[in-house]
C-alpha cells in the first residue's frame, strides 16, 4: 500500500489519514519508563539501601554501576545472538526480566546477590533498547518512523523527571524494598499491555543481517556516533555534577527546584522533537547544539547568578529532551532496515560510554581546577559536536526534501 505526505498528516492511496499505533508505541515507551527507572531510583535511594543491606553508601553506589555495565557489554551481542528471533516473545523475555530481577533485587538480604541481579537488569536494558528503536519503526509508515520513535522514547525523560524523584519520596515513605516492588508491579502490567497491544514481527534471517563493522562503515555513521560521543559527554559532565556546580551560585540547596526546571523543559522538548523530527531532524539538531553551547555559555560568563543559572537550565533542557530521538532517528536513517538493530546497540555502548566518562572527567575537572571549569570545557565539546553535525549534511545529517 502507497503512502504519501501531506499538509493534514500521512495519507494512504484510499485518502484515509494513517495514525499511530498509540497504544503500542506508549507499551514500548513504557518499556523504556521502567530500564531508566530500575537503573537510576539507586541514586535516590543511596542511604536507604546502605541500611538495609548493611554497607557503606559508595557500596550501595555500586548498584548504579554495576546496571551499566551489564547494558554496556551485553548490548552487541545481545542483538547479535537473538537477531533471528520474533520481536513481541523477545520483547516479553526482556520485561520478564526486569519482573524477575527487581524483584529478588527488592527481597534479597546478599550484597552480592543484589549485585548479581543488578548486573543482570543491565544486560535486559542492554537488549531492550537494542531493539525499542527498530521495533516502533516497522509499526508505521516511512513518513511517520520519526514521530513513532519520538512517542516510543518519551518514558526516559518522564522516568527522570517524574519517576525518580516519586520513587525517591516513596522510598522515604516505605522502604527502599516496596520502591522496587513497586516497579515489579508496572513491569507484570506492562507484560499484559503487550500481549494486549503490540504486534509481533519476525526477525531477520541470518543471511540479511549485517555486522558490527559493516553498520560501523556505513556512511554517517561514524559523524552522528561522535556527535552522541560529544554532545552526552557534555550533558553527563554537568548533569551528574550538578550539586557541586550549583554550590557558587547559592543554588545548592535547591537541585530539586534546579532538575524539576531541566526535566519540564526537557519534557517540552519532546513534543516539539516530535512534532517536526520528520521533516527538521538536521536543523533541530543543529540547533539543540547550539542553544546548549549558549547555556555553556551563559554558565560560564553568570554561573554566580540564580536567575542566570535557572534560564540557562531552562535552555539545557530544552536542547536535550529529544536528543535521544534526534540521534536515534539519524542512526536508524543511515543505517536502513537491515542495519537499524545492530547500530541500536553500538549506540547503547557509545552513549553508556559517555555516562561513564562525564563521570570521569567531571571527577578530574572538580577535584583538580573545579567547577568554574565546566561551562568552558561543555563548550568546547559542544562546538566540536556542532561542526561534525555541520560537515554531515550529506550523510549523517542530511536536509530532507
Amino acid at each position: 500500500m502507497s503512502n504519501f505526505s501531506s499538509s493534514a498528516g500521512v495519507l494512504q492511496s484510499d485518502n484515509k489519514p494513517v495514525r499511530l499505533p498509540w497504544l503500542a508505541l506508549l507499551a514500548l515507551a513504557m518499556t523504556g519508563f521502567i530500564c531508566i527507572l530500575t537503573e537510576t531510583i539507586p541514586a535516590g535511594l543511596l542511604p536507604l539501601i546502605g541500611e538495609g543491606l548493611h554497607i557503606s553508601k559508595a557500596m550501595a553506589g555500586q548498584l548504579v554501576t554495576l546496571y551499566a555495565i551489564g547494558s554496556l557489554v551485553a548490548a552487541i551481542p545481545f542483538v547479535m545472538f537473538t537477531g533471528g528471533l520474533r520481536r513481541r516473545p523477545l520483547l516479553l523475555a526482556i520485561i520478564a526480566g526486569f519482573l524477575i530481577f527487581n524483584t529478588v533485587t527488592a527481597l534479597s538480604t546478599s550484597y552480592a546477590l543484589t549485585l548479581v541481579s543488578r548486573f543482570l537488569a543491565g544486560v535486559a536494558a542492554g537488549g531492550a533498547w537494542g531493539m525499542i528503536a527498530g521495533y516502533a519503526r516497522r509499526m508505521v509508515p516511512e513518513a511517520l518512523r520519526g514521530r513513532a520513535l519520538a512517542v516510543s522514547m518519551v518514558g526516559t525523560p518522564i522516568a527522570l523527571t517524574l519517576g525518580v524523584p516519586a520513587g525517591t519520596l516513596l522510598g522515604d515513605l516505605v522502604g527502599w524494598r516496596v520502591v522496587f516492588g513497586l516497579i515489579s508491579f508496572l513491569t507484570l502490567l506492562l507484560i499484559c499491555w503487550v500481549l494486549w497491544k503490540v504486534p509481533d514481527y519476525p526477525g531477520q534471517p541470518a543471511v540479511k543481517r549485517m555486522t558490527v563493522r559493516q553498520v560501523f562503515v556505513m556512511p554517517g555513521i561514524r559523524s552522528i556516533l561522535m556527535v552522541v560521543l560529544t554532545w552526552m559527554l557534555a550533558h553527563n559532565i554537568l548533569y551528574t555534577y550538578i550539586s557541586p556546580f550549583l554550590e557558587h551560585s547559592g543554588l545548592s540547596e535547591r537541585v530539586d527546584l534546579v532538575l524539576l526546571v531541566f526535566g519540564i523543559a526537557a519534557l517540552v522538548s519532546i513534543w516539539i522533537v516530535g512534532m517536526l523530527i520528520d521533516r527538521k531532524l538536521r536543523l533541530m539538531v543543529l540547533i539543540s547544539l547550539f542553544g546548549f553551547a549558549m547555556a555553556s555559555v551563559a554558565l560560564w560568563a553568570g554561573g554566580t547568578s540564580a536567575s542566570i543559572v535557572y534560564i540557562a537550565v531552562a535552555l539545557w533542557g530544552l536542547t536535550f529532551g529529544g536528543a535521544a530521538t534526534l540521534l536515534q532517528t539519524a542512526l536508524a536513517d543511515a543505517s536502513g532496515e537491515e542495519g537499524v538493530d545492530i547500530v541500536m546497540p553500538i549506540n547503547v555502548m557509545v552513549w553508556n560510554g559517555a555516562i561513564a566518562s562525564g563521570g570521569i572527567v567531571g571527577g578530574i575537572l572538580l577535584e583538580h581546577v573545579g567547577v568554574q571549569a565546566f561551562p568552558g570545557v561543555l563548550l568546547v565539546l559542544l562546538l566540536v559536536a556542532l561542526l561534525i553535525a555541520w560537515r554531515a549534511k550529506r550523510y549523517g545529517f542530511p536536509q530532507k526534501q
